[in-house]
């Protein structure tokens, strides 16, 4: 469920019409309802009731707009960061320390020292490697480092390719059957404490089997950690879970069911229970709002193209990803038809040959489920300005991300001496 409903014949984000929106700030805009992210959060805490004490940690790559994860902490949810950006915005959002986990291939000796000294729940490691230089780090800084490797199951999602992590020839994690040794190695450095092991096998995941069957193995490993004489008191299960993107097509598992899986897997493993839920919680709370420019007569079907480009929304470019796409305003009508941007590349299509309501030149048209790794993703590609994001509670809004400036653009650039420019 989301707060995107038609009121009077008009599409409204809770209380406020999204005419309103375009009118004040422009598109193309992204647009989130606050009731949205709120309801997603605790409908998955519900889910977990099974489970005893659980760190929910969002994932803040889905969406690390500071009133998004500001309201996402009023609500209780930790971070999942794999930056130091995006520590220092969750951080900055109001996200306790202590509820931040920082997970990441390629975490860099300056990024370990700013958590470490800030504080954080735990490090996710992702090789031996990884795990000697934090162990240089901590002791240079005389602290200790709470850590847990991420293995890697060798489970296939079932996802999209890009999207998939779990498998055997994906770059995150230790391979499980390598992981007992991992352990022993990091038990053996300064300045380093074990409390735990993660798992996150990708992203989209429409099927609960490859997560059950991913977690079977990090239960069958704790049990041989502790044989081997390590503490193991946390087991993070990371996120991935589905959204329907697609309304004809079949509904990922529920939170319900996923918590009943989980707590059914996880009985008798005695740990805290970690999970990184991102897509879940921000997708269907936000919509990228766009105008549509013009109508063009294609051989089979129109190019309706809109003001919003792929910089402003990769996933259809980058995934071949579905976006519901309808108009704010609809006429009981309907058009088959390309939906296109116009930045300068045949991948700039978010749709063909679909069948939508029917458009104009100067209709609002809304991208739904694009609160997630929508407005994150976004580049200046064509030296198209960051896109606005817009907050919405109630019948009230606010801009929360200004439209960049294209002069600030500009003047980013700095021209070398020999070509005009001033020494700095």
């Amino acid at each position: 469920m989301d707060h995107f409903n038609l009121r009077d014949g008009v599409l409204h984000c809770e209380d406020v019409s999204l005419p309103t929106i375009a009118a004040a700030v422009g598109t193309p805009v992204y647009v989130y309802s606050t009731a949205t992210m709120q309801r997603h959060a605790r409908v998955f805490r519900e889910a977990l009731a099974g489970v005893d004490n659980p760190l929910i940690a969002f994932a803040v790559k889905a969406n690390p707009n500071a009133a998004v994860l500001a309201t996402l902490a009023a609500e209780g949810l930790g971070a999942d960061v794999v930056s130091i950006g995006e520590y220092r915005r969750a951080r900055a959002a109001g996200i306790p320390a202590d509820r931040i986990v920082f997970s990441g291939v390629g975490k860099t000796a300056d990024e370990m020292a700013y958590a470490l000294q800030d504080g954080l729940f735990q490090f996710n490691l992702e090789s031996v490697a990884e795990a000697e230089m934090m162990s240089e780090v901590a002791s240079r800084l005389g602290v200790e480092a709470p850590v847990a490797f991420r293995v890697n199951p060798d489970v296939e999602a079932g996802t999209h390719a890009k999207i998939s992590t779990g498998a055997a020839h994906n770059k995150f994690g230790v391979p499980i059957d390598e992981a007992r040794a991992a352990y022993a190695r990091v038990r053996a450095l300064p300045n380093m404490r074990i409390q735990g092991v993660a798992v996150h096998i990708g992203s989209q995941l429409t099927d609960l089997a490859p997560l059950e069957a991913a977690f079977a193995k990090v239960g069958t490993l704790i049990g041989l950690l502790r044989e081997d004489g390590h503490v193991i008191t946390h087991a993070d299960l990371g996120g991935g879970l589905g959204v329907p993107y697609d309304r004809d097509m079949p509904e990922p598992p529920s939170p319900e069911a996923y918590g009943a899986m989980v707590a059914r897997i996880t009985a008798g493993w005695d740990v805290r229970l970690v999970f990184e839920p991102g897509r879940l919680i921000v997708a269907n709370a936000g919509v990228l709002l766009s105008e549509v420019i013009r109508v063009k007569p294609g051989v089979a079907d129109p190019f309706v193209i809109v003001d919003a480009a792929m910089n402003d929304l990769m996933r259809p470019s980058l995934y071949d990803a579905f976006h519901a796409i309808e108009p704010v305003r609809p006429r009981g009508e309907e058009m088959v038809a390309n939906v296109v941007g116009p930045v300068c590349e045949s991948g700039d299509t978010f749709a063909t040959a679909r069948r939508m309501g029917a458009v104009e030149a100067g209709d609002l048209v809304v991208f739904r489920t694009s609160g997630a790794y929508g407005a994150t993703m976004a580049s200046t590609y064509n030296s198209r300005p960051l896109t606005p994001e817009v907050l919405v509670t109630g019948n009230d809004y606010a801009v929360v991300r200004e439209r960049q400036d294209i002069e600030a653009l500009i003047h980013a650039d700095r021209l070398p001496p020999w070509l005009g420019g001033q020494d700095v």
